[in-house]
């Protein structure tokens, strides 16, 4: 099966409010496609050679002087390197400074009732024990598709997605990298649209 001129080497649906991991190798490009809009996807990144150069939302957000993603954004290490870049988005407007929910986090947000939900933080561990990883490794997390204004005064929106059904952003690995995702299970807040729903994950060579 191929994708224009390229192999298709992984394809699948992670379910909604489920964690989802892969190794992404040099020059594979990941498609996250959000199958039915409004649907965030939590997202950390590290190097498959070297799990402790990871992800640094800082390092990103400083290299390209934006503290959103689209086209052309390189997602760094602190040390500088790139993981991965973004070569295609059908959206325009990705996060990198919302974080993950939690369930401590919904808990003061939104009342003790929401203590026994469940949450990205608990995706991501999930996922990160298949590799050998815990929480002290877990880091500051891109949120694909999640729609989070800041106001003149610094204040942070989280407010309905700008994607919709079959919108997709597509990644091309520049080194082997290891991708956990977390397709968020939040409900107190739009950036799901309150239902969360199934993504889908395309890796091709």
């Amino acid at each position: 099966m191929t994708t224009t001129t390229r192999t298709v080497v992984l394809d699948e649906t992670v379910p909604a409010q489920a964690p989802w991991s892969a190794i992404v190798r040099a020059g594979e490009h990941l498609e996250i496609i959000d199958l039915h809009g409004n649907q965030a996807v939590d997202c950390l990144l590290y190097s498959a050679a070297d799990h402790t150069d990871r992800y640094s939302a800082q390092a990103t957000v400083a290299a390209q002087r934006n503290i959103f993603l689209t086209t052309g954004s390189a997602l760094r290490t602190e040390r500088g390197t790139a993981l991965m870049t973004v070569v295609a988005d059908e959206v325009g407007n990705h996060d990198t400074i919302a974080g993950a929910c939690s369930q401590e986090s919904n808990t003061l947000r939104y009342g003790h009732h929401t203590r026994h939900q469940h949450a990205c933080v608990e995706n991501f561990l999930t996922a990160a024990l298949e590799w050998g990883l815990g929480k002290r490794d877990l880091v500051s997390n891109i949120n694909w598709f999640m729609n989070v204004p800041v106001e003149a005064d610094g204040t942070l929106g989280i407010v309905d997605g700008l994607s919709a059904p079959g919108k997709k952003v597509t990644l091309r690995a520049e080194i082997d990298t290891l991708v956990l995702v977390s397709n968020c299970p939040q409900i107190n807040n739009p950036c799901n649209g309150f239902d969360p729903t199934p993504v889908r994950m395309v890796v091709t060579r």
